[in-house]
């Protein structure tokens, strides 16, 4: 078995590919929710918004490091798992509300491939 180097220009695996795909996805969702979250107001949000804001910060940073490659992509697929589980968690506080069940299911499909990526050397 080869190893490629960072930043070597060969092709994302599949699998990564659907990981930063999954990423980017929940980025853009999350950032949707802050703003839903922002229109509604009141204090009952605010950890809520942390979550949201940890996710979405969390998931465009993992995606870019595997983009590029980073030695670190792995460790940062692990902690991107646990954000998108911590903001999933806070999202089903409100299972009425269409957008934050988006959310929820988005951060599980990502918490998800982020954990096999993390099993996985890159």
């Amino acid at each position: 078995m080869t190893h490629t180097p960072p930043g070597s220009g060969a092709a994302l695996s599949p699998a990564m590919q659907d990981c930063v795909q999954a990423c980017m996805s929940c980025h853009n969702i999350c950032e949707e929710a802050m703003s839903s979250c922002m229109q509604r107001g009141g204090q009952a949000q605010m950890q809520i918004m942390r979550a949201l804001m940890d996710c979405s910060e969390m998931t465009r940073s993992c995606a870019d490091m595997m983009m590029r490659r980073s030695p670190l992509a792995t460790e940062m697929c692990g902690m991107c798992a646990k954000a998108c589980d911590m903001c999933a968690e806070a999202c089903m506080s409100m299972p009425d509300d269409e957008m934050m069940r988006r959310c929820t299911e988005a951060c599980r499909h990502c918490a998800d491939l982020c954990r096999s990526m993390a099993a996985v050397r890159m």
